[in-house]
C-alpha cells in the first residue's frame, strides 16, 4: 500500500543563487526558421561541489558561472527544448517536458528534449547532485512561459486583435469565444525572431497545475522496454573497429621496457602503443580482447606496495590531514560532556562500494579531419569534452560529446576514461573506434563511493535530552555532515586522507556515510538511557519537515507496535540531502541458525517540495532503497596491494531478487516549496534503520557498513 500525503504549509526554503547563460554565437548558427527564445542569465540554486567532481568544464576549462536554456517551436509546430541535462534512468525527460507542456498548454507528447549534445545544448556543470529538478526545470518553465506570452502575442497580431484575448488551448490558439483558432505551426511560420525572456515572467503556481503534479507516462518508455532504444554499445558507424585496453596488472603499474612482444596469431587486429598506453582495435570484438589480455600478460609491470581492505581504516586514520574549515564549533563540548548523566564514544566504518551500473562505461570516437565527435554514457558531457581536449592536445571546439540516453549512473560516470581511450584508438587508427568495457573493468578501473571512518563523541541526559555532539568523519566526505538536531555543543568536522583506491562521487555522496554514523548513534544513546529511539529524535528536534517525516513513517509502519516472530526487529531512522527529507522504518528477522538477515518490511516517508510526478518519484524512492540494500548488508570491494579480489558479479553481491522487501512509500507533498531532486535522498535512511533494527531483534550493534554480508555471528553480544 502506498500513500500520498498532501500539505499546505508555508516554510522559507532557501539556498544560494546560481547563474544560467548561453553563447549567442552558436545559438544562430545552430538555428534557423521558426520561434526561438532565449533564457537570459536569472537566479537558481547553487550546484554545490562535490568529492570527486573535477568542476572542469566549457571552452577554457574553468566552470563556468553561467549557463543557457532555451526552447524551439519548429515552422511544422514542434516544440524542441534544449538542456545540458542527461537521461540516465532518473526519468528527467518526462518531468523536464512536463514543465514545458505545463506553461506551454500543450500535451506532454508535444514537447521533444534535445539533451547532453556538446554542440547543441547550452554548457551544463553536469547531471548530478539531484540538480535538475530544482535548477532546470525552473529555468524550462520560465522559457515556456515567455514562449506561451510570445506566440499569443504573436496569434493576436495575424487576428488584429489584442493579446488579452487569446489563450492557447488543447494546443491552439483561440480568442475569446473560440470562433478562431490557429495551431502553433501556423503561428511560426517563417517567423525568425529571437526574443529575450522577461526576468518577471510569471509561471505557473503549483496549485494551478494540471500536467506537472500527475503521474505521465515515462517518455519512449516503450521503446526502453522493447529494445528499441540504442545505448552507446549498441551505436554502429561504417567501418568501426572494436578496442580492447591492455591493462596492467596493479594499480599505480608503470611499464617496464619497451613494451610486450606482439602475440602470436594477432594479425586480425591491430596493435597501438603510446608509452603507458596499450591498445588493440579489430573488427571483431573477441578478437581484440584476446590479444589486448595476452599483451597485458606479456608486458613487464611494476607496481608498488600498495595496501588493502584488512589495514584500511587504521590507513585512513593515519594518513588523515587536518580537517577542512566547513564547519565550526558550537558551544563547548567539554562543557556538554559535563552536564550529560551519560556519554558514548564510538567508531562507525563505512566500506568502498562499487558503483555496478547495468551499462558499463562505453564510447565510441569518430574523427572527420580535425574534428572529434564522442558518443559516450556519462553525466557530464561538457566535463567529458574538457578532458578529451586536455588528453589529446585539441581545441574544445573542435570536440562534440553526445550522450545517449544511458543504463544508470548513480554518480560513477562523471569521469572521461573510457571516451578518451576510444577517441585516442580512433586517432591511431584513422577509423572510428568503440571500447566497451568489460564488466571486470568496470569493477576495477573506475572509481568507487569512498571508504571511511566516523568517530562520534556524545552526552546525553537521563530525560533524552542532547548535551553534547563531537562528530569526525574521515575520508568518505562532508556531505550531510550537519545534522538538524538541536544540540547545544557541538564540534563536526570532515578530515580528508589519502585514499588507496580511486574514489569519486556515489549516489547521495558522503551523507550515506554520515547518516549511518549519526543515526546509529543516536539509537545507541536511546538504548543507553533506556528511551524509545522515535522519541528521543523527536524530543531533540525543532526541524519540522524532518519531524514531520519521521511521523509520517512511523504511522503508517505502526511504530512501537509488538512484532510477531522470533529474533525480529524495527528500526528507524531520519534524514536530509539536497533539499528533501527522509524517514525509513525497517524491519528485520534474523536466521538463529546460519545467522542471516532478512530484510521483511520498509516503510519510508520522501518529502522533497512540490511532486512533480507522483508514480515516478515513488519509483525513485523504491529504487533508491532496493539499492540501499546492498550497501546496508554486503556490498563491499575487497582489495589487496593493488588488485581488487572481487571484480565481477560472481563474487560481488548486489542486491537480488530475494533481498528485496516489501516497501511502503509514502510521499509528503509540500505545495508550498519547491520542488527538489529525488535521486539521491531516499538512500540515505535505509542502513541506519537496519543496523538499529538488528539491534532491536538480536541485541548486537553492528558498526561497519556492509553490516552482516556473511550473516550474524550470535554467540556473542556487543552493545
Amino acid at each position: 500500500m502506498n500513500e500520498f500525503i498532501e500539505v499546505e504549509r508555508y516554510e522559507l526554503f532557501r539556498e544560494p543563487a546560481y547563474n544560467f547563460a548561453f553563447d549567442r554565437r552558436q545559438f544562430m548558427k545552430v538555428f534557423g526558421g521558426g520561434l526561438a527564445l532565449i533564457v537570459p542569465v536569472t537566479n537558481l540554486l547553487a550546484q554545490d561541489r562535490q568529492q570527486g567532481e573535477s568542476g572542469r568544464g566549457g571552452l577554457d576549462g574553468n566552470l563556468p558561472q553561467e549557463i543557457g536554456a532555451w526552447i524551439h517551436v519548429d515552422q511544422d509546430g514542434s516544440i524542441k527544448v534544449y538542456t545540458g541535462k542527461v537521461e540516465f534512468g532518473q526519468n528527467i525527460r518526462t518531468s523536464l517536458a512536463q514543465a514545458v507542456a505545463e506553461e506551454l498548454h500543450v500535451p506532454v507528447s508535444m514537447i521533444r528534449l534535445v539533451m547532453g549534445d556538446t554542440e547543441l545544448t547550452p554548457f551544463d556543470a553536469g547531471t548530478f547532485g539531484s540538480r535538475t529538478t530544482p535548477t532546470m526545470a525552473p529555468q524550462l518553465r520560465k522559457a515556456a512561459a515567455a514562449a506561451r506570452e510570445t506566440l499569443i502575442s504573436l496569434a493576436a497580431q495575424q487576428w488584429q486583435v489584442e493579446p488579452s484575448t487569446v489563450r492557447i488551448a488543447d494546443a491552439r490558439f483561440v480568442n475569446h469565444d473560440t470562433t478562431k483558432s490557429l495551431t502553433l505551426a501556423e503561428v511560426a511560420k517563417g517567423i525568425k525572431l529571437v526574443k529575450t525572456i522577461p526576468p518577471d515572467i510569471k509561471t505557473s503556481p503549483v496549485n494551478q497545475w494540471t500536467i506537472e503534479g500527475t503521474s505521465a507516462p515515462k517518455v519512449d518508455g516503450r521503446d526502453y522496454v522493447t529494445g528499441r532504444h540504442k545505448y552507446t554499445s549498441d551505436l554502429r558507424r561504417e567501418g568501426m573497429l572494436f578496442g580492447t585496453i591492455a591493462r596492467p596488472s596493479k594499480f599505480n603499474a608503470t611499464l617496464s621496457g619497451d613494451g610486450p612482444e606482439r602475440p602470436k596469431n594477432s594479425t586480425e587486429g591491430y596493435i597501438f602503443q603510446e608509452k603507458e598506453f596499450i591498445a588493440v582495435g579489430s573488427p571483431n570484438p573477441q578478437t581484440a580482447a584476446r590479444i589486448a589480455k595476452e599483451l597485458s600478460t606479456n608486458a613487464q609491470w611494476q607496481a608498488p606496495d600498495q595496501p588493502g581492505s584488512a589495514e584500511l581504516y587504521d590507513y585512513l586514520k593515519k594518513t588523515a590531514s587536518p580537517a577542512e574549515g566547513r564547519s565550526r564549533p558550537v558551544g563547548s563540548v567539554a562543557d556538554g560532556l559535563a552536564a550529560a548523566d551519560k556519554t558514548l564514544q564510538q567508531t562507525y566504518t563505512v566500506a568502498y562500494i562499487a558503483h555496478a551500473p547495468l551499462e558499463p562505461r562505453a564510447a565510441v570516437a569518430e574523427w572527420t579531419g580535425d574534428k572529434l565527435t564522442v558518443w559516450t554514457g556519462t553525466q557530464r558531457p561538457f566535463g567529458v569534452r574538457s578532458e578529451l581536449a586536455e588528453a589529446l592536445h585539441v581545441p574544445a571546439e573542435k570536440i562534440r560529446v553526445i550522450v545517449p540516453d544511458t543504463g544508470s549512473g548513480y554518480g560513477g560516470k562523471h569521469s572521461g576514461e573510457c571516451a578518451i581511450e576510444a577517441a585516442r584508438l580512433a586517432q591511431m587508427a584513422k577509423k572510428p573506434v568503440k571500447v566497451v568495457w568489460t564488466r571486470e573493468e568496470e569493477f576495477t578501473w573506475a572509481y568507487f563511493r569512498p571508504a571511511g571512518v566516523i568517530d562520534v563523541k556524545s552526552g546525553v541526559k537521563n530525560d533524552g535530552t542532547i548535551t553534547a555532539w563531537e562528530f569526525h568523519n574521515y575520508n568518505s566526505g562532508a556531505s550531510a555532515i550537519q545534522h538538524r538536531y538541536d544540540i547545544p555543543n557541538q564540534n563536526i568536522q570532515f578530515h580528508p586522507t589519502k585514499s588507496p583506491l580511486k574514489q569519486g562521487s556515489y549516489r547521495g555522496l558522503a551523507a550515506t556515510a554520515n547518516h549511518f554514523a549519526r543515526e546509529s548513534h543516536l539509537d545507541e544513546l536511546s538504548a543507553l538511557i533506556k528511551m524509545d529511539p522515535l522519541q528521543l529524535r523527536l524530543k531533540n528536534l525543532k526541524d519540522e519537515r524532518l519531524r514531520a517525516v519521521l511521523e509520517a513513517a512511523a504511522t503508517r509502519f505502526g511504530w512501537g507496535k509488538p512484532l510477531t516472530g522470533e529474533l525480529r526487529g524495527a528500526g528507524i531512522a531520519g534524514g536530509f540531502e539536497k533539499g528533501g527529507y527522509v524517514a525509513t522504518c525497517a524491519e528485520v528477522s534474523v536466521d538463529r541458525r546460519t545467522g542471516k538477515v532478512k530484510l521483511e518490511r520498509v516503510v519510508e516517508a520522501f518529502e522533497c517540495g512540490a511532486v512533480v510526478n507522483p508514480t515516478h518519484l515513488h519509483n525513485q524512492v523504491e529504487g533508491a532503497v532496493v539499492q540501499g540494500i546492498g550497501g546496508a548488508l554486503f556490498e563491499a570491494i575487497e582489495f589487496s596491494n593493488g588488485t581488487i579480489l572481487n571484480p565481477r558479479f560472481s563474487r560481488y553481491r548486489v542486491p537480488r531478487f530475494a533481498d528485496v522487501p516489501n516497501i511502503e512509500v509514502v510521499l509528503v507533498n509540500r505545495k508550498d516549496l519547491p520542488s527538489a531532486g529525488a535521486g539521491e535522498t531516499p538512500i540515505v535512511g535505509l542502513a541506519p534503520a537496519v543496523g538499529n533494527a538488528i539491534f532491536a531483534a538480536t541485541g548486537k550493534r553492528l558498526r561497519s557498513l556492509p553490516l552482516a554480508p556473511k550473516g550474524i555471528q550470535l554467540s556473542t553480544n556487543s552493545g
